[in-house]
């Protein structure tokens, strides 16, 4: 698929992977709507970023919390566009243990709201254009929580309600697949530690010990964090290069949901 002249509509894209990524769309030559609506700290550099691409585009502020906004956002894209062909889904709430200490009912609804509801919305409200589009694109973006939840090292990064959360996406990404085909190819990408999300960059990250802190990067079997660039790529890929791709899922995690499981070496045998 050729992003030229398409349009992509990209949620959380005041800084890190979403702004990341809506680059890269429009690097492409994708015409790109940009959502945001907390971080309004790095809207000045989000405007200078995207004047120096020379495409079109445009700048929202959304709560995608209030639900009954939502179509407005989608039908402001539309009539400034007059198409939406990508969805990048991208929103989220993480819950950090280590940040929020134990669960308040506030916190635990903000974070399934965030992270389930408002994607849920945005899909129903943005899919009748991705049909008309005739070769539409969604990706949810999800989290490794929604596998390992709030066990081993991640039990410091990961609350409950936010694995919860993430678990449901998948099921969101196979229901919608079914309900977008064959005009709309709907995946998802599920992310481990990045340096922007649960990684260095974060807020939370500078709560932990080395020693916690140590104990993710070994579990994970690249050693490493992941970086926006390796969210770009993957996008890039089920975009352009993967048109036979609807409901799957990408863990993208360096191998963090593997690496809590050593091989031994070959015994000798007996015979």
């Amino acid at each position: 698929m050729e992003l030229k002249d398409r349009v992509a509509l990209v949620l959380g894209a005041i800084k890190g992977i979403g702004k990341g990524v809506a680059l890269a769309l429009a690097s492409e030559g994708a015409k790109v709507a940009l959502n945001y609506f907390d971080w309004e700290e790095n809207l000045d550099d989000l405007n200078h970023d995207f004047s120096k691409t020379g495409i079109e585009h445009l700048i929202l502020k959304t709560n995608l919390l209030e639900t009954e906004k939502i179509y407005g956002l989608i039908n402001k894209v539309k009539e400034r566009f007059g198409r939406i062909d990508i969805l990048i889904n991208n929103i989220e709430r993480g819950g950090w243990p280590v940040v929020h200490g134990p669960y308040m009912q506030e916190q635990w609804d903000l974070e399934l709201a965030t992270t389930l509801r408002a994607k849920r919305w945005v899909f129903e409200a943005a899919l009748p254009f991705l049909k008309a589009s005739g070769n539409g694109i969604v990706i949810n973006f999800s989290s490794i929580a929604g596998l390992v939840g709030r066990t081993g090292p991640a039990s410091y990064i990961f609350n409950e309600g936010y694995s919860a959360a993430n678990r449901g996406v998948s099921l969101l990404t196979e229901t919608w697949a079914r309900i977008g085909a064959p005009e709309v190819r709907v995946n998802e990408i599920m992310l481990g530690i990045f340096e922007t999300r649960h990684g260095e960059k974060t807020r939370g990250w500078g709560l932990l010990t080395d020693a916690q802190k140590d104990a993710l990067i070994d579990h994970t079997l690249l050693k490493r964090t992941g970086d926006i660039e390796d969210v770009v790529k993957t996008v890039l890929f089920i975009i352009k290069d993967a048109p036979f791709m609807s409901g799957s899922v990408i863990r993208l995690d360096g191998g963090y949901v593997l690496g809590g499981e050593k091989v031994e070496p070959m015994p000798g045998g007996v015979v």
